[in-house]
């Protein structure tokens, strides 16, 4: 059994979506996370929700959209993951690459999805991209203004000292394609040293598809090539690793059981 613990299956047509889980099922997938980035969007993910067993989902604001409206407040956030199939927040974070958004904004947002993440009682999936010393500092003063949340730092393609300081504050790491690439033998150190209890996998598909199909559309289904590459890092069967990013998943999400 494997999860693919972040998606966005509202970017494929309608044409397209039921194939889409239909193939992500025969390969093997048994849950997928549906992920949230803007709010007005939350209707299409809960409806995904209900018309697909397999698919749960989140509700949120990306970075890259932080500036597009007044930004709600946690208790609107957190009152749109009512809902009984959406079992998080987010996404949100930070995103120095592209600054689609003011970074001032950025972080406000940021905040507010921590906050309604605590209000809701959910984990956060965190965007964090050439931002590492931020996302941490923002992480430690919530922490430590407003108490404990779960986390999870997705699509992990940061530095090591992220991933270290974030695991010690309870949060955990996914993986996505960018595990496979040739190139990304810093994250493969990084998946090979931290503690097995706090990995993921997933493929924030439409994106980054892991070699071999590096290039092409990325979907669900594909999310068992990078936990293959994971397993072999770890020195792990594939069955082990299917076994324990499930279960690291269920520890996090746990609305979803």
């Amino acid at each position: 059994m494997l999860i693919d613990s972040h998606c966005h299956l509202d970017y494929f047509t309608e044409a397209e979506i039921d194939q889409v889980v239909a193939r992500a099922k025969a390969a093997g997938v048994t849950r997928m996370v549906t992920i949230g980035v803007r709010m007005s969007q939350a209707p299409a993910v809960k409806a995904l929700t209900e018309r697909f067993t397999e698919v749960w989902g989140t509700v949120g604001i990306h970075p890259h959209n932080a500036a597009e409206g007044p930004l709600p407040t946690p208790e609107e956030i957190a009152a749109e993951a009512e809902h009984p199939r959406i079992i998080g927040i987010g996404e949100s974070g930070l995103d120095y690459f592209y600054d689609k958004a003011p970074r001032d904004v950025q972080a406000e947002n940021f905040r507010r999805h921590i906050r309604a993440a605590r209000l809701a009682g959910l984990p956060l999936a965190i965007h964090a991209r050439q931002a590492d010393d931020d996302i941490l500092a923002i992480l430690r003063e919530e922490r430590d203004a407003g108490g404990w949340f779960d986390f999870l730092l997705h699509c992990f393609s940061s530095g090591q000292e992220l991933a270290e300081k974030s695991v010690e504050m309870g949060g955990y790491v996914s993986f996505s394609g960018i595990l496979t690439f040739p190139k990304s033998q810093d994250i493969r150190d990084v998946a090979r040293d931290l503690p097995a209890d706090r990995l993921l996998v997933e493929t924030d598909s439409p994106y980054l598809a892991p070699v071999p199909f590096r290039g092409k559309r990325c979907e669900p289904g594909f999310v068992a090539y990078t936990a293959k590459v994971l397993a072999e890092i770890r020195g792990l069967e594939m069955a082990a690793l299917e076994d324990l990013t499930s279960t690291n998943f269920r520890r996090l999400f746990r609305k979803m059981a």
